[in-house]
């Protein structure tokens, strides 16, 4: 070995040695590496930065952004509302949650669509009264193995495509990873769905954290023209408990009605008094496209700035609204917000929300223009509770989420635009149809991500320039000569799982591509089903909570030790190897 080559391999097993001791944070590992790799010399100076530009960087980047302005314009909630029932039994909600995780992170990414939907699974579980771990590791490895199925989908795949097109001179495409991750993604959900739930441990139902907030009182308009006007309150009764909402009456003319009115007839302008937490709430709203207050105010609300945001906040002895109701102190007029809600526990509120006199220790649901939360919040003299995420859903703008989405995945498809581009003119359409402000683009980014990507990117662009992944490629083909052409995909594919398995997939995808490229290139044969195979080895990690950030996002709520996985992910990963080498030679022969 060079001494390049020694120093890089030291530097990559430094890297994975502190990624498995989980001290220090991963994006910070990879930087410290690169700025070894360049004050030692084996990282040219002037390439120590451009793994930030490179495509598989800014499309991972991008991606995510898309996936929070399809969430924003109410296209997932779309599918989600529709499809989830908790009377299902346990088999079939595990398939139909799988599925759409599945199909859900084929085209968002697969964090971001599990962060979706965890709360719905959990809501659900609650509902049906069993333990949320049962049903929330099926989902997790379901959304790992539906982001195999395009390019976009996962980052391992994102990274291939860029590692093919600086070696072999063109990148896969958005759906040439569909053949074999369609058949692995399907072969892996039916085995969840019908053997895989029933390995796992059964979980302390009392053991998952607790993920929703306050339950608020809240008050939703009903608009001209709604389809609803007419309709008597018991009709909206089925579609309120499926979204986890309470109805509780109607007011009219700033007044509640008498009783449940349960069978009073809604009317134009009246108000739904509903029991629901936040994000319950803006999900009911969503699907029956009611309003949030009377015209005028919810007109002057928009008017005020580029977006609305919900907040949610404590009132403490001495505040502004304290003693006071939302309209005496002119929310409204002075603040151009409005009251939605107020959570009292213990207490039943019998007035309209925004005429109740709030008391010390309420927590008020606010809706207020973008950019002015801290405002209206010192203003009132509230302390703030912490940021969950509260945000507005555009549902009036979800066919145009839809369909400029679907017009850039298809002119990336087709070849007519180049994917970054494309994705980042979605980001774009989002920002001037005001479906994200742009204030919040950036918050949207996984940052430690970018600087993982980064980082390694330079790195492994070293390790195969010094001849290392060339060293590493000839070691697999000398420990695997003589077998057939299969049997050395197998090796590959499980070399590259296990790794996949204790370390981040997007390091074991840097390191891994390279050398399936340099094993195919020394036997002579094509380095596609190479990478293909190192493509779905690195996204499916099984074994562990620290194999894949949706693995890590469940451990918590699901109530999981770090031994749970493994009983359901290693059946998994041997079924995934079975079907996918098989696959691999049909779609992509060597």
């Amino acid at each position: 070995m060079t001494s390049d080559q020694i120093i890089l391999f030291a530097l990559f097993a430094g890297v994975f040695g502190m990624l498995l001791w989980g001290r220090f944070r991963y994006d910070l590992v990879a930087f410290s590496a690169l700025m070894l790799g360049v004050v030692l010399g084996v990282v040219p100076t002037k390439e120590a930065f451009s793994g930030f530009g490179h495509p598989a960087t800014l499309v991972v980047a991008l991606v995510l952004v898309v996936s929070a302005g399809l969430v924003r314009s109410g296209a997932v909630f779309l599918i989600t509302r529709t499809l989830v029932d908790s009377t299902r039994s346990l088999g079939t909600h595990i398939a139909i949650m799988g599925g759409i995780g599945g199909i859900l992170s084929a085209f968002m990414n697969n964090v971001a669509a599990l962060a979706l939907l965890m709360p719905v699974d959990i809501q659900t579980a609650r509902k049906a009264g069993r333990a949320p771990g049962l049903s929330l590791m099926p989902l997790s490895f379901a959304t790992i193995l539906g982001g195999m199925v395009t390019l976009i989908g996962t980052p391992p795949n994102i990274i291939i495509a860029a590692i093919r097109e600086d070696s072999l001179g063109a990148p896969f495409k958005m759906f040439d990873f569909a053949p074999v991750g369609a058949i692995a993604a399907i072969a892996g959900l039916a085995f969840v769905a019908l053997i895989g739930w029933r390995l796992i441990p059964q979980p302390d139902a009392d053991s998952a954290t607790e993920t929703e907030g306050a339950e608020f009182v809240a008050e939703l308009t009903v608009p001209e023209g709604s389809r609803h006007v007419g309709k008597r309150l018991e009709d909206l009764y089925e579609l309120a408990e499926k979204n986890d909402v309470a109805i509780l009456g109607l007011a009219r003319d700033g007044k509640r009605l008498f009783g449940t009115q349960r069978r009073g007839e809604i009317r134009a302008n009246d108000a739904l008094v509903i029991e629901a937490d936040p994000h319950a709430l803006d999900e009911f709203r969503a699907a029956l496209s009611l309003a949030f207050a009377e015209p005028g105010r919810e007109a002057h609300l928009k008017a005020e700035g580029s977006g609305l945001s919900k907040i949610e906040v404590v009132v403490p002895e001495g505040a502004r609204i304290n003693g006071k109701t939302s309209s005496s102190v002119g929310l409204a007029w002075r603040r151009s917000a409005v009251l939605l809600g107020i959570s009292r526990k213990g207490a039943r509120i019998r007035r309209q929300v925004r005429k109740t006199v709030v008391n010390p220790g309420d927590i008020l649901l606010l809706l207020v223009p973008q950019g002015k939360e801290t405002d209206v919040t010192e203003w009132l003299g509230c302390l703030p509770l912490a940021t969950r995420g509260l945000t507005v859903t555009q549902d009036q703008k979800v066919w145009w989420g839809i369909g400029m989405f679907a017009a850039a995945v298809a002119a990336a498809s087709l070849g007519l635009v180049y994917l970054p581009v494309a994705l980042g003119l979605v980001v774009i359409g989002f920002i001037l149809t005001k479906i994200l402000p742009i204030s919040e683009i950036y918050d949207h980014i996984e940052w430690p991500v970018v600087v993982l990507l980064g980082s390694m990117i330079p790195l492994g662009a070293a390790l195969e320039t010094s001849g290392g992944t060339e060293l590493i490629s000839g070691t697999l083909v000398g420990l695997t000569g003589g077998m057939p052409p299969w049997a050395i995909l197998t090796v590959l594919m499980v070399v590259t799982m296990t790794l996949s398995d204790v370390l981040n997939n997007t390091a074991t995808t840097i390191v891994a591509a390279p050398v399936g490229i340099q094993m195919a290139q020394s036997l002579g044969v094509s380095p596609d089903p190479f990478l293909m195979a190192v493509a779905v080895a690195a996204s499916c990690a099984f074994l562990t909570p620290i194999g894949h950030k949706n693995n890590t996002l469940i451990l918590g709520p699901g109530g999981y030790r770090f031994g749970d996985y493994w009983r359901t992910g290693l059946p998994l990963e041997i079924i995934i190897v079975a079907v996918s080498i098989p696959a691999i030679l049909v779609f992509w022969p060597l």
